[in-house]
């Protein structure tokens, strides 16, 4: 008899292990920690790379792509804290782990990926945990999804030369955005809030390492040109 994917025993002491390193990093919010025990990250990467799966660690998704490190997402968590009756826009599915993360907590979340098979994958893990709240689109995400602007949380999983003016147009009054903000080398994570017609900045993270943003907003190709 098959189990389905949160009674599968295999990786829960794995799981587990993955909260303490999360602790590790300062993160002490319990309902926090609850999420990643709540999704199983091995259902998001490649079988392959498994045994790897629960590492606080970046791990290569295929398409020169990269799950982020899980403390790194609990950071992204710390600061945005999505509210349950919130709309959230995600640049850059990738895995989809962050996103089945988002939806735990937030009302809606609307994520966009260029590549069109982790976009595919990244569904099918979604659907295996019945999260239904989710809506994903292949296509360039640094013009964002104005179909359903504006957002509470925006969410960027890759580096860009500059803030997007897409996305900013695409956040509420009172939204918050993070983004990593640099060279194509080093980046800086920066926090956007807009209240009313004032934007504000905020870096609140140095010296990091994102895959670049590639589209009309972003840089043109993965050499920067």
């Amino acid at each position: 008899m098959e189990t389905g994917p949160l009674e599968d025993t295999r990786f829960v002491g794995y799981r587990r292990k993955l909260i303490e390193d999360i602790r590790a990093h300062g993160i002490e919010d319990l309902e926090l920690l609850q999420l990643f025990d709540r999704v199983p990250r091995h259902l998001f990467v490649p079988e392959g790379i498994w045994p790897r799966a629960y590492e606080d660690a970046p791990l290569p998704i295929g398409y020169s792509q990269t799950a982020s490190q899980p403390s790194l997402q609990a950071y992204y968590l710390t600061l945005l804290r999505p509210r349950s009756d919130e709309k959230v826009l995600e640049i850059g599915t990738g895995s989809g782990y962050l996103t089945a993360l988002l939806a735990l907590t937030a009302d809606r979340v609307y994520s966009v990926e260029r590549v069109r098979e982790l976009s595919q994958r990244a569904r099918k893990a979604l659907d295996l945990l019945s999260l239904r709240n989710v809506a994903l689109l292949v296509g360039d995400g640094t013009i964002g999804w104005r179909k359903y602007a504006p957002f509470d949380v925006i969410v960027v999983s890759a580096a860009s030369p500059s803030i997007p003016p897409a996305l900013v147009d695409q956040l509420a009054d009172g939204g918050r955005m993070l983004i990593p903000v640099g060279a194509l080398d080093s980046q800086e994570l920066v926090l956007v809030r807009k209240e009313g017609f004032i934007v504000t900045e905020e870096v609140v993270k140095g010296d990091c390492t994102f895959v670049p943003l590639l589209g009309r907003f972003a840089w043109k190709s993965e050499a920067g040109a």
